[in-house]
């Protein structure tokens, strides 16, 4: 290897770099790996606890009536947990959605529907309801779709594709909460002397939760300390926004590795414009 090769490699890698993971405990190994991988010391702290919905009468319905729909829609991994975990309680096989039409919103829902041995019809090529809508709207005119998703979620999916015609009933399979344990950890870490040069949201939930464990004065007292913002998309982004609070950096590809990717990015730039970590 190269002496250029040996000092790009090293450009890429996270050396220093302390990155606050805020994804729910249970799906925060995959980021978390990716970043140690790459030299990366990392914090992490849920903002996100998933629970299960206060009530299943609305997705057991939906069970119960599964020959009537024509396509079912999921937007997290989350929700494919869930749905088949209700599924599975309900004493439902896999096969009673062979005949549907499956739309996944990203990658990591398509893989999680895919573990079950179902084919995924569409993924759109960005992975945000926006897309979702574009990828249907032609499609689904006269048909019945299921989403299944969290309790609190956008409505742009729904509402759009009831617009191109579609008959959409939207069933909660799970919800998210902030975990309360985490605000003293939180509050300690951002507080401290090594406190985490970059904090990652991969949802809007995950931005309001952050909000609600530390407050809004202290969230943007937190950021405006040096603690830099990572955002997996546009819509994340626009949530923080929403809040008065920076986008410092956003991932091009709306997954986990493009998140990781926009903080080696911005890593190399701070390290070639030390002047990029003062202020903003």
């Amino acid at each position: 290897m190269s002496a250029t090769t040996q000092q790009e490699r090293r450009s890429r890698q996270l050396t220093g770099c302390r990155v606050l993971v805020s994804r729910a405990k249970a799906q925060a190994g995959a980021l978390s790996s990716a970043l140690r991988e790459l030299q990366c010391e990392v914090i992490e702290i849920p903002f996100i606890e998933i629970r299960k919905p206060a009530s299943y009468r609305a997705l057991d319905r939906a069970l119960d009536n599964l020959a009537g729909y024509d396509w079912l829609i999921l937007t997290s991994v989350n929700g494919v947990h869930a749905l088949f975990e209700r599924m599975e309680h309900q004493g439902l096989k896999t096969a009673a959605l062979a005949r549907l039409n499956i739309a996944a919103i990203g990658p990591a829902t398509k893989k999680a529907i895919r573990a079950h041995g179902l084919t995924v019809t569409v993924t759109p090529k960005e992975y945000v309801a926006e897309s979702v809508v574009l990828a249907l709207r032609g499609r689904v005119k006269g048909k019945r779709v299921l989403l299944v998703r969290a309790r609190v979620a956008r409505d742009v999916i729904p509402r759009e594709l009831r617009k191109a015609g579609a008959q959409v009933d939207v069933v909660e399979a799970y919800e998210t909460v902030a975990p309360k344990s985490s605000e003293r950890r939180l509050r300690t870490v951002i507080a401290g002397r090594r406190k985490p040069h970059a904090i990652t949201f991969t949802s809007s939930s995950t931005v309001r939760n952050f909000v609600g464990l530390l407050g809004l004065r202290s969230a943007r007292a937190a950021l405006k300390a040096g603690v830099r913002t990572a955002s997996i998309g546009p819509v994340t982004s626009a949530t923080l926004r929403e809040f008065g609070l920076p986008v410092d950096i956003e991932a091009r590809e709306y997954t986990i590795p493009g998140l990781v990717a926009a903080i080696v990015d911005a890593s190399a730039a701070y390290k070639q414009n030390p002047q990029l970590r003062k202020g903003r």
